[in-house]
């Protein structure tokens, strides 16, 4: 456990924002350099970092089974987080882009620019590799970051940031423009949040609880990343074959992220051809389909998936499972398709299946999830697949950002105006 007082805690912070000045200043070549060197200390770091991580999920066993697979690491998702490092550096570096660009009739020539927020503080349960993805982000888009990672990925995540911590040094840096403080008890973290004079945004990845404690105890503007409660509706006019490819895909492969699918909708035209093959190969990939009155019928019909198929509560709609665990059901059409995820969703990723451009562009339309998809897996909503190297986490609030948080989520803009002399008469 992390022990610091307020005091320490705050001339943290205040060193934090003494680095976001001077990381506001230096030049792309820099920064992309210091993540270059980074994914190589990944690349060369496999088993000292895999010893550590093991070493939190033994310690961690008695942990919910969602939250130990969003705590482990592997060689496989260490060669992800390098790769993103990579990703980030390769991106063009927002800082001092101009958006907007016009001459006054005084004379006078305004601009808006892209600027660093400041200072970031992220607070994040497990996820270890959220600390690489977040310091590369931040460290791209100019600005300090505070991250808190949970107790129960101490040495997963306190080892990353020290190598990170070792390629700021060899690279003439503040260390304080990464201030890691996993481990950090509930007061402190109490405290950290009160210090808006340094730190200028603060988002909380992770559970409900995690995220009204926060929301509860800081004047600090928030981003929330809530609950992904995705849903996949599948058209009359969808191609069963690669319906039930892109279903399997956006439930079985990460069952535990936010952007898996928790709840399938079927059109009762294409009901009795799509339900029961869905619902068996489901079931065969260890899922276990919670249905309405009429998926059961279709499914027991032709003695789909019986030992995985159950009856519905009305709560298994609008739950995030988090888990092998899925909610079905049949629906009239595009329209109550569209009602049920205007009621049970989060405004997290929505998908429709359909060959049909009408059906596609009115759900485009009337679905406004911070990703929505048009015959693809739900988990593409994801900042290294949308080009954007990496994430800071998925955005739900609608204001300042809304989706994955890349770097121009991680900018403000402000205006630069040039004149010659005018005054305002």
């Amino acid at each position: 456990m992390l022990t610091l007082d307020n005091q320490q805690l705050t001339s943290q912070a205040k060193a934090s924002r003494e680095a976001s000045r001077l990381l506001a200043t230096i030049s792309r070549e820099t920064k992309d350099r210091v993540l270059t060197d980074l994914a190589r200390e990944i690349d060369g770091s496999h088993a000292a970092i895999l010893e550590a991580n093991q070493a939190d999920m033994t310690a961690a066993a008695g942990l919910e089974p969602a939250k130990l697979r969003r705590l482990e690491l592997t060689s496989q998702s260490l060669a992800r987080l390098s790769a993103g490092l990579l990703q980030v550096a390769k991106l063009p570096d927002p800082i001092g882009t101009v958006t907007v660009a016009r001459r006054m009739p005084n004379g006078l020539n305004v601009t808006k620019v892209r600027s660093p927020l400041g200072v970031v503080a992220m607070i994040y349960e497990a996820r270890p590799a959220v600390t690489l993805d977040a310091f590369s982000l931040c460290l791209k888009s100019g600005n300090a970051c505070i991250l808190k990672g949970g107790k129960e990925s101490i040495r997963s995540s306190s080892l990353l940031a020290q190598l990170a911590h070792r390629v700021l040094h060899r690279n003439g840096l503040p260390l304080s423009i990464l201030t890691s403080l996993c481990g950090l008890p509930r007061e402190g973290l109490e405290h950290l949040l009160t210090l808006d004079t340094y730190i200028d945004l603060v988002i909380p990845r992770g559970g409900t609880p995690l995220i009204e404690f926060v929301c509860g105890h800081t004047r600090i503007p928030v981003v929330k990343h809530y609950h992904g409660i995705c849903h996949i509706y599948i058209d009359q006019r969808a191609d069963i074959t690669q319906a039930i490819a892109i279903c399997l895909d956006s439930k079985t492969t990460a069952p535990a992220a936010c952007n898996a699918a928790e709840c399938i909708l079927i059109h009762e035209g294409a009901a009795a051809a799509v339900v029961p093959a869905l619902v068996a190969a489901l079931v065969e990939r260890g899922v276990e389909v919670r249905g309405c009155k009429q998926t059961l019928t279709l499914a027991r019909q032709q003695s789909a998936g019986a030992a995985g198929l159950v009856a519905a509560s009305p709560e298994d709609f609008g739950r995030e499972f988090l888990d092998l665990t899925v909610a079905m059901r049949v629906v009239k059409d595009l329209d109550e398709a569209i009602a049920h995820i205007g009621e049970f969703g989060s405004d997290h990723t929505d998908v429709i299946l359909t060959r049909d451009e009408a059906s596609s562009a009115a759900f485009v339309a009337r679905v406004a999830s911070s990703c929505t998809l048009v015959n693809a897996s739900t988990r593409f909503n994801d900042g290294f697949e949308l080009g954007l190297g990496a994430e800071i986490g998925i955005s739900t609030s609608r204001v300042h950002a809304y989706g994955p948080m890349g770097l121009e989520e991680l900018t403000t803009q402000r205006y630069v105006v040039r004149g010659e002399g005018q005054v305002r008469n």
